[in-house]
């Protein structure tokens, strides 16, 4: 698997609608009507535009917001922030590096023992790779996570898709 996580206009015309609005017009799915909110099976989260690795389960908590929250992105670079002045308020934006995908929001209430931060994402930006199926899917080098050796090798720049 390719390390080049650009946005394609192939990709971008299989998005569903609510995939289109979120992750292009910067729009939110509803709170406990997305498919990531509750999911508690080990795995990664990637961009649906892209396929970039952006979140492991590892990191993922139960905010009771609504939405997926994790406390970190897979690596640091994965996740942009910016800015957002919409709404009448100040927020982070959080958006993939590779296809520049609107993912959510960084709040500063997450746990502290985590470092303090709630990256609060739309699970309509993302997309699961349960661990069973990392090496089939492309994404062997993040199997160390969950198989007991608690590293990603991310040495590699591409990885054959088996």
């Amino acid at each position: 698997m390719s390390n080049d996580f650009r946005k394609t206009p192939e990709a971008v015309s299989d998005l569903t609608h609510l995939q289109y609005e979120v992750t292009q017009e910067d729009a939110t799915e509803p709170p406990f009507r997305n498919a990531y909110w509750n999911n508690h099976d080990a795995g990664i989260y990637v961009d649906v535009v892209s396929g970039q690795p952006l979140f492991s389960s590892l990191d993922k908590y139960d905010s009771g917001t609504g939405w997926p929250s994790f406390t970190k992105p897979i690596e640091a670079d994965a996740v942009t922030t910016r800015t957002d002045r919409t709404l009448f308020m100040t927020r982070t934006e959080a958006r993939s590096s590779g296809a520049d995908s609107h993912l959510g929001h960084v709040f500063d209430d997450g746990p502290r023992d985590a470092g303090g931060l709630r990256y609060c994402m739309n699970s309509a930006a993302l997309r699961f790779i349960p661990a069973d199926r990392l090496d089939e899917e492309g994404y062997g080098r993040y199997s160390g996570l969950f198989d007991g050796t608690g590293t990603a090798d991310t040495t590699h720049d591409t990885e054959e898709k088996s």
